[in-house]
């Protein structure tokens, strides 16, 4: 197993395009649908795979292109290290001042770590400076625990970290 990060930033009203977020149902509308919703699910289901917003579910990511990875590590602590390295990068921008302190990174690394280690998967999100949003996500892969039937979006062995 190997985990991958992921580092989305952007404008908190495109974050909130749930639709672009979640998976399109499996089956297209019945026949006689509205014609918008019909035009909807085939937008989802074109767009979904490709679109570089984070999804609802973090396992998801592994569907997503290769080249939205920002790191792969073979150990939890590697990938929990890029985490904190990330949340400590972009804290003074964290619109809550509460969610700032080093104390509460170093937690959120901490438990990261832990739970990549049992196969789980990470995702945090902060407002920054409004009107901005920042995700980050850590994804067990190969196999991921809760969505063991999606396959490594890498077609090459794990990789170093490519920063921020």
């Amino acid at each position: 197993m190997h985990h991958h990060g992921y580092l989305w930033i952007g404008p908190k009203q495109r974050f909130d395009d749930e639709a672009l977020r979640r998976p399109p149902p499996p089956h297209p509308p019945p026949d006689g649908s509205r014609p918008e919703l019909v035009q909807r699910y085939r937008e989802v289901r074109a767009e979904f795979p490709l679109v570089d917003l984070p999804p609802l579910e973090t396992a998801y990511w592994l569907i997503k292109p290769e080249k939205l990875i920002r790191g792969t590590w073979e150990e939890p602590k590697e990938a929990a290290a890029w985490l904190g390295e990330r949340l400590a990068e972009y804290a003074p921008h964290f619109d809550g001042e509460a969610d700032r302190g080093r104390t509460r990174l170093v937690v959120l690394a901490d438990s990261a770590a832990e739970r990549l280690g049992w196969g789980g998967d990470v995702s945090h999100g902060h407002y920054l400076e409004r009107p901005s949003f920042l995700s980050l996500a850590l994804v067990s892969c190969s196999p991921n625990r809760s969505m063991p039937e999606l396959t490594c979006p890498a077609r090459k062995p794990p990789s170093r970290p490519t920063g921020s």
